[in-house]
């Protein structure tokens, strides 16, 4: 039996700025670094709030990923539509798994997209979310906001008013 999974517009627009970053640092893949700055661009989900709320910024990410990977090679061209890495594909899986446990039947949002980074503890973006001070405790602060039922009762209010 296939099982389809639905994505928030919110986690494919992250997913598509996440090619694009990578593109843009001359990475030959996307990986969870490009997906951390693909949450943190789209800017309107609450994960993206939350990391801006507790002081992650683009440009203290952009920063981290420099000193760890140092200066991009000016004269690479990447890939049109890089593939993911590894840990990144292990990560979306993780969103993916993290949503069907919930048993809420929704979307598969940027925070589960987040949360899935910070499951990935070698990967590059979950290195950069820990230098920047993001830890367990906000990972399960971040997953009790978003799924917490006022999050639909609040977004169907905006809508009636």
């Amino acid at each position: 039996m296939w099982i389809s999974h639905r994505w928030s517009w919110r986690a494919i627009k992250a997913f598509a700025l996440a090619a694009l970053e990578a593109r843009k640092l001359k990475c030959p893949k996307t990986g969870t670094e490009a997906l951390l700055m693909g949450v943190m661009i789209e800017g309107t989900s609450v994960a993206a709030k939350y990391l801006w709320g507790n002081g992650i910024t683009l440009f203290k990410v952009r920063d981290e990923i420099t000193k760890l990977r140092g200066k991009p090679d000016f004269y690479y061209f990447p890939p049109e539509q890089p593939p993911v890495t590894e840990d990144a594909q292990r990560a979306l899986d993780w969103a993916v798994d993290h949503e069907i446990k919930s048993g809420i039947s929704g979307e598969i949002t940027t925070s589960d997209v987040l949360l899935g980074i910070w499951s990935e503890t070698d990967s590059p973006g979950h290195k950069i979310l820990a230098t920047l001070g993001f830890d367990d405790e906000k990972a399960k602060e971040l997953d009790s906001k978003s799924a917490g039922p006022g999050l639909l009762e609040g977004w169907q209010q905006n809508l009636s008013s």
